[in-house]
């Protein structure tokens, strides 16, 4: 079953597979970044961005992040 994707405008909190976040429910330094994707899927470095920055389409949905982990909550 195809996954449904969702355009920037449309997400309070999901990621784009090339390592792009939003998260309009953390603090505004984490609310858009960009982060580097290390083998085994580990999110690093994250980096905040402009809304403007982020890709416009291609957006998955999730449920939130636990911005406490090393790997931001999205890591294997």
């Amino acid at each position: 079953m195809p996954t449904t994707q969702y355009k920037a405008t449309e997400i309070e909190v999901g990621f784009h597979p090339d390592g792009y976040r939003i998260d309009k429910t953390a603090s505004p330094m984490n609310r858009y970044t960009k982060w580097e994707i290390d083998p085994g899927d580990y999110w690093t470095h994250p980096t905040p961005v402009c809304f403007d920055s982020l890709p416009v389409s291609g957006w998955l949905k999730s449920d939130g992040f636990d911005w406490d982990q090393a790997d931001g909550g999205q890591g294997a």
